[in-house]
């Protein structure tokens, strides 16, 4: 792959930009998630937006332990051998949202090859904690690919989250590059099985990084390839590398062909789309308003099964805020 050194000893373009926090409630989330000794995304992935998302009292909660089983070459999580799971997890992270007033939370986790159900158990779990302590919530998950087993992608699913997130990453072609043991076409497929096996009644999201490399050809195949596994929510933002030990950045991507791609994307027929050089996968995450039918479909469910007594019109829609289209540009 074909790499200007330049861009590892110059500054990054001006469009880079990393927001240092100034807003108290920055420290409140900081203060709450060591008080509830809970692992972010936010800090172990080293996202470029955390100081914003703190800011704005949201987090990423990423449960299972900090250390991961595979090792990706974008990734800044580290890789070891994991540690074992922590029973009270899940009600910590419920108790997060509940302190934190959350609408819309996003909980992910490191891979667990270790386990032979990948911590899909411990996801559901979390699921229902985080439900039973905060009904009101629109709950989105992040989740591995469990080694496409179903048994375990059915525990997430029968746990009934609003949005299923399971990220691409990359290009076809790059995916052996890019990604430790995953498999293109077995994303794919883990996504369609998840809406699949809750007949439609779930939000399916994904996204990819642009910089390492990929053809212009090559990410609008991998649109189709989503939409064609029925995926609705798309997001696309600028691969940035943690460390000198990770992958080197190709290219920078400008904010005006991340908003062509956009323009494509939504032309394809996905129903939302986040791209920009800092979006990530939760970026903003609550401002997307998953298909109202499909919330009001799991809330009905919900309801039946478990005795809550809560309707679809209790679930919060945050209106859409007005910049949110140059911020994302």
């Amino acid at each position: 792959m074909k790499m200007d050194p330049a861009l590892h000893r110059e500054k990054k373009p001006d469009w880079i930009k990393v927001r240092l926090p100034n807003n108290p409630a920055f420290w409140s989330t900081k203060s709450l998630i060591t008080d509830l000794k809970l692992v972010t995304v936010c800090e172990e992935a080293q996202c470029p937006n955390r100081w914003e998302c703190w800011g704005q009292g949201t987090a990423t909660f990423m449960i299972a332990g900090d250390k991961c089983t595979r090792a990706c070459g974008f990734c800044a999580v580290k890789t070891a051998r994991p540690d074992a799971l922590e029973a009270d997890e899940p009600a910590r992270v419920a108790e997060a949202t509940r302190r934190m007033k959350l609408r819309h939370v996003v909980i992910t986790a490191v891979a667990r090859d270790d386990l032979r159900d990948g911590g899909a158990e411990h996801f559901q779990q979390t699921i229902q904690a985080v439900r039973q302590a905060n009904p009101e919530i629109i709950i989105e998950v992040l989740v591995p690919d469990f080694n496409d087993r179903d048994w375990a992608l059915a525990m997430v699913m029968d746990a009934r989250p609003h949005i299923f997130n399971h990220n691409l990453e990359t290009v076809e072609r790059l995916t052996p590059l890019v990604r430790s043991r995953a498999q293109y076409q077995r994303s794919l497929t883990v996504l369609k099985k998840a809406k699949a096996m809750v007949h439609g009644k779930v939000a399916t999201k994904s996204g990819i990084m642009l910089g390492l490399g990929e053809r212009h050809e090559e990410i609008l195949r991998a649109m189709d390839d989503l939409l064609a596994h029925d995926v609705t929510v798309l997001t696309m933002g600028q691969y940035l590398r943690p460390t000198q030990k990770h992958l080197p950045v190709v290219e920078y991507i400008t904010p005006a062909a991340f908003e062509d791609y956009k323009a494509i994307a939504l032309a394809k027929g996905f129903r939302h789309v986040a791209s920009g050089p800092l979006v990530r996968s939760s970026y903003h995450a609550a401002d997307f308003r998953p298909e109202l039918d499909v919330l009001e479909a799991i809330e009905t469910d919900v309801r039946a099964t478990q005795g809550l007594e809560l309707g679809p019109e209790h679930l919060p829609f945050p209106a859409p805020k007005a910049a949110l289209g140059q911020a994302l540009a």
